[in-house]
């Protein structure tokens, strides 16, 4: 039930906890159980819907992309995403990835994984790196890990919005976070020795593939919104590589998952005239979809995915396949009375998003998964540098921010002083506004009418320049104005309100990093239009941080081996 229109009377909880992880997706549900297996420290959960089926795990998922089979060593999958990346990334923290791949894996499994194997027992692998599993269930499976630990608490629907912070051994530190209830009106104020955000990226920043209803049939979750890059940027931290956007190749209409069918049953991507494009273009993640950009963009589209003449075998695999994770496109296959053996597949390209999983956007950490921030840790695609991780990587990071987090509140000082921070007042604020012309969906939909059209959306063939920039920079700043005066009728309208808030702050520096860029590095993902060849002169990192309410960029030299914050 709604809350009574308009009302603001709001009920404060006081939480106090030694560890507090804000989103209970992949990283989250396992850095709780890493901290668990160590020691029985007191935890805290926070996540805004429920873990059982939260996060980009919550319908499942066919295969672990991320694992070192027989015959490969972690620093194998360390250049393989460092070649797929072009060079842009933290190999330090893939490698820590990469050593606790198989072992994530193993764990996985003991948890009641289905995970497919060999007449000798050995895991049936898809390429070097991915092994099969029965994943509908994953998530369930580390919820009821999680919910079986007595030292950690979850609080679902409950949305963090900021962090606390305080002055603690001589300088800024991250001392709690604070949320509301999504259906009730509460607010909920967590003191905490150390914060790991684990919120997932940012979706729905530009205008997405389906329109209306569909609008959230999309690649990514639609409910990670950016905000544990909002949250972190407001208290300070540093982000990095955000113009490295990751634009997913999938199935038309469905947003079904490409590589089921690619690795599965070896289909090449072919153009209208059945000709194989894939090898003209390039065959990283983001050339493919470049290639099939280009072909449209030249009048020989349609483009696919070359299923037609596979084996009846092949064809029951990839219904069962997808049954897994994205049950739509065997739907379709079904209520089109023809599958793939008969039909190719018909491909194409989404929206831009922002997710460390893929690239190597989000925070800029450490090898302990540590901010900029003391007390503040990020792990799974909220943390930046370390591309690839998929659900391995995600697991692998959560295990070393939850250790890394217990190694802190071990050695942590006191609070010397608090910053003032206003938080309550500014979640009773759009209960006293009067009723806004605009609601938060027309400012959602502007944004991504925005983004689209001036910063490399689909619509412009995810090309920008500087001077549709310069608009989208001035749009976007008008956009933020109009959010402080929206209107909330209930707890789950201010839950809107603040993700386009979120997703707006996102927007803003993303827009900052594309600017900062002046070279097309990555196809698609970074295409530049003044700027359309690749320039040594920024073989290095581009990250920002807020100094004063504006975006600064730092540029930042190249990882070699081992990095540790000296701020």
């Amino acid at each position: 039930m709604r809350e009574e229109e308009g009302s603001m009377d709001f009920e404060v909880k006081k939480i106090k906890t030694k560890i507090l992880i804000v989103g209970g997706g992949t990283a989250g549900c396992y850095a709780a159980l890493s901290i668990s297996r160590k020691e029985k420290v007191d935890v805290v959960i926070a996540e805004k819907a429920n873990i059982i089926r939260s996060g980009c795990l919550a319908a499942g998922v066919n295969a672990l992309n991320a694992y070192i089979s027989k015959g490969h060593v972690p620093n194998d999958y360390v250049e393989y995403a460092k070649k797929d990346g072009e060079g842009i990334v933290r190999p330090d923290l893939l490698l820590t990835l990469a050593e606790l791949f198989n072992e994530v894996t193993e764990d996985l499994e003991k948890m009641g994984l289905v995970i497919l194997k060999d007449e000798n027992g050995e895991y049936v692998t898809r390429g070097w790196r991915n092994v099969k599993i029965n994943g509908e269930n994953i998530k369930p499976l580390l919820a009821d890990a999680v919910s079986s630990l007595e030292n950690v608490k979850v609080f679902n629907q409950v949305n963090i919005t900021d962090l606390k912070l305080g002055i603690r051994d001589g300088k800024k530190a991250v001392v709690g976070a604070v949320g509301f209830g999504v259906r009730k009106k509460e607010i909920y104020d967590i003191d905490a020795d150390a914060v790991i955000i684990a919120t997932g990226g940012a979706a729905g920043l530009y205008r997405p593939n389906n329109p209306g209803f569909s609008r959230h049939k999309m690649w990514y979750s639609p409910f990670n919104t950016g905000a544990g890059f909002a949250m972190g940027l407001r208290a300070g931290a540093e982000m990095t590589t955000f113009e490295n956007r990751f634009v997913a190749l999938r199935c038309k209409d469905t947003i079904a998952p490409t590589g089921t069918i690619a690795q599965g049953v070896g289909a090449k991507q072919v153009n209208a005239n059945g000709e194989i494009y894939e090898q003209k273009y390039g065959i990283t993640t983001p050339q493919r979809i470049y290639g099939t950009v280009e072909e449209n963009r030249q009048g020989k589209g349609p483009c696919y995915l070359k299923t037609s003449g596979i084996t009846d075998k092949q064809e029951d695999e990839l219904y069962k396949a997808y049954l897994n994770m994205a049950p739509s496109q065997t739907l379709k296959w079904i209520e089109e009375g023809r599958g793939p053996k008969a039909k190719d597949v018909e491909i194409e390209g989404t929206e831009p998003y922002i997710v460390g999983g893929h690239t190597a956007s989000g925070y800029w950490v450490d090898t302990h998964r540590q901010s900029t921030v003391s007390g503040l840790f990020a792990a799974g695609d909220v943390a930046g540098g370390a591309p690839q991780k998929y659900v391995t990587g995600a697991l692998a990071e959560g295990k070393i921010a939850g250790e890394s987090a217990l190694d802190y509140v071990k050695k942590v000082g006191v609070i010397q002083e608090m910053c003032a921070q206003e938080w309550m007042q500014e979640y009773q604020r759009h209960f006293e506004k009067s009723h806004s012309m605009m609601s938060w969906e027309d400012v959602e939909e502007a944004m991504q009418k925005v983004m689209d059209e001036y910063a490399g959306g689909i619509a412009m063939g995810y090309r920008y320049n500087e001077a549709r920039l310069e608009v989208a920079r001035e749009k976007i700043k008008n956009l933020q104005a109009q959010v402080e005066n929206l209107f909330a009728k209930d707890m789950f309208d201010l839950l809107h309100i603040y993700e386009v808030r979120e997703r707006l702050l996102v927007c803003e520096v993303l827009i900052e990093h594309l600017f900062a860029r002046k070279e097309t590095r990555w196809h698609i993902f970074g295409e530049n239009a003044d700027y359309p060849e690749k320039d040594q002169a920024f073989d290095g990192y581009i990250n920002s941080k807020i100094v004063d309410g504006k975006v600064e960029i730092v540029f930042r030299d190249l990882v070699g081996g081992h990095y540790e914050h000296t701020n």
